[in-house]
């Protein structure tokens, strides 16, 4: 199904600006991240995925390239770089970059190039007009900024030039290239000789941004998944143990039409993961299965959930997250207690699980901060990691104001030291049951999943893993659910319950993980 090192895989995101600072400039660097490593196995966490560190004008935090085969220098040098590989490889753990494959910066050397009004080689990397006076206005584009007689798609920020992968349905030909066209695919072949140029350094795979926007009119991703299939035979034929982990959250389409051996679950609307964790109204109330008063409704994130569980399972996994540096963090919609139940529910399913740097202490979301390098909203984030009570919380040796951004010192702030050791805190919680998870095959990232109990608009949830039983129940009511309780033993929970002859007891906000032996 998928390179085998992922089926007990748990992965660590770290945004490395905010990880850790070794050189005291204010902003976290590939050697701080060194220094942490240790930490990160100790967590439990075995693999890590690092956002951008190629050089850029970080006019999206690194997701603008300006060179693929650089290493940014405010992170280090490729020397740093090998020696973090190094070093993660010493430790059996496994590193993964992030590929960012349909745009670059407007700096990158293809753009400069492609950009000029004389002909030269990357002319068709790039999507492009034939005249200036050419703008659909279907099109997101960039119009009368550069010298060439003609307007340019964008993927995202005007800084983003979107990469021309063709068309799967041309409309304008004059300008527009079919998917099939050899210019296409000479961009397919420019980004498998990136890939190609991590993977001989060493690298375990990448996560890909944003990967089901290559291939532009192509409404099903059926072109876009061609590509990608191509790029998975390249991993299978020539790095059978590398990875790909897709920025998509349909794993029909990224797992068993593309060959990505995982999908992220991301936050979107009316989704199962929204239904899970982010359902709010305009009115500001929150609707979460997972929330402080809940009462959320299970078989809405089930109704999403299974249907890309049972196509996808024998293809690859599906990607639980605590939270990503896209994503307001938990904070904002739940209790720390909460966060502990939505960690136990995330540990004990199926998948390959991703914590984001910080999650293992709660830290919080920042509503109060100025966009930084293109985070908008998601700068709240993106601050810097809180490791303990000394200069700048740990994080840095720098003068507060060269800080990448400002630390939270709001009153109860939490902190590493605080809570490593500190029975029932968030870290040894979450600690605790990654160590189970990884101890346990039942529990393992491609191990079966079935439903006990589920019922629409009410609580508990009860799944099975194998010989384990889960109960969560995260609302302020007990509940009872019939169960056959003969031969079961607790095994790990947090807050209440009490087992009877045929039924459990699951108390308010409380997780349950129960083992039947013999």
């Amino acid at each position: 199904m998928s390179t085998s090192w992922l089926k007990n895989s748990v992965f660590y995101e770290i945004y490395p600006q905010s990880f850790c600072d070794s050189n005291s400039d204010g902003i976290g660097d590939l050697h701080g991240i060194v220094t942490k490593l240790d930490y990160i196995r100790d967590l439990g966490c075995n693999a890590i995925w690092i956002n951008p560190i190629y050089d850029s004008p970080f006019m999206d935090a690194g997701y603008d390239v300006r060179d693929y085969k650089k290493i940014a220098p405010r992170y280090g040098t490729m020397d740093d770089f090998m020696h973090l590989l190094d070093e993660a490889h010493k430790r059996d753990m496994k590193i993964l970059l992030d590929l960012v494959p349909g745009h670059t910066s407007d700096t990158h050397e293809w753009f400069q190039q492609a950009k000029s009004p004389y002909p030269g080689a990357y002319d068709n990397r790039y999507i492009f007009t034939k005249s200036v006076w050419d703008a659909p206005p279907e099109y997101r584009m960039m119009c009368g900024i550069c010298d060439r007689d003609g307007n340019y798609l964008v993927n995202f920020f005007s800084s983003q030039p979107a990469l021309n992968y063709g068309f799967y349905e041309v409309d304008h030909p004059e300008w527009q290239f079919s998917c099939d066209s050899p210019e296409a695919w000479e961009t397919v072949d420019a980004i498998k000789d990136i890939m190609r140029f991590w993977l001989d350094k060493g690298i375990d795979g990448f996560r890909v941004d944003m990967a089901d926007s290559l291939v532009k009119n192509d409404e099903e991703k059926i072109a876009t998944a061609k590509i990608w299939r191509s790029v998975r035979e390249m991993l299978d034929s020539d790095y059978p143990d590398a990875v790909m982990v897709s920025e998509w959250s349909n794993p029909q389409r990224a797992i068993v039409n593309s060959g990505f051996h995982a999908d992220f679950y991301l936050d979107h609307p009316g989704n199962g993961y929204n239904t899970l964790f982010r359902k709010k109204t305009e009115d500001g109330d929150n609707l979460s299965v997972f929330a402080d008063h809940a009462h959320g409704d299970i078989t809405a994130f089930l109704a999403d959930y299974v249907p890309a569980y049972l196509c996808s399972k024998d293809h690859g996994y599906i990607s639980f997250i605590t939270n990503n540096h896209d994503m307001p963090r938990a904070p904002f919609y739940m209790s720390e207690w909460m966060i502990e139940l939505s960690h136990a529910f995330i540990m004990t399913m199926p998948g390959v699980p991703f914590v984001y740097y910080g999650d293992e202490i709660g830290m919080r979301y920042r509503t109060d901060l100025i966009s930084k390098e293109g985070g908008f909203s998601r700068t709240g984030s993106r601050t810097p990691m809180q490791w303990n009570h000394e200069k700048n919380l740990g994080f840095s040796d720098a003068d507060e104001d060269m800080l990448y951004l400002p630390l939270d010192y709001s009153e109860g702030y939490p902190t590493v030291a605080d809570q490593q050791g500190v029975g029932g805190s968030i870290y040894e919680n979450l600690k605790s049951l990654i160590a189970l998870r990884k101890a346990n095959p039942e529990l393992s990232n491609d191990s079966e999943f079935e439903i006990v109990y589920a019922q629409e608009k009410t609580y508990p949830f009860v799944y099975k893993r194998g010989s384990f039983t889960a109960f969560i129940n995260p609302s302020d009511e007990d509940h009872t659910v019939p169960y056959e309780t003969d031969g079961a033993k607790e095994y790990f929970f947090l807050g209440g319950y009490e087992l009877g002859e045929e039924q459990v007891i699951i108390r308010s906000r409380s997780f349950l993980l129960l083992r039947h032996e013999g």
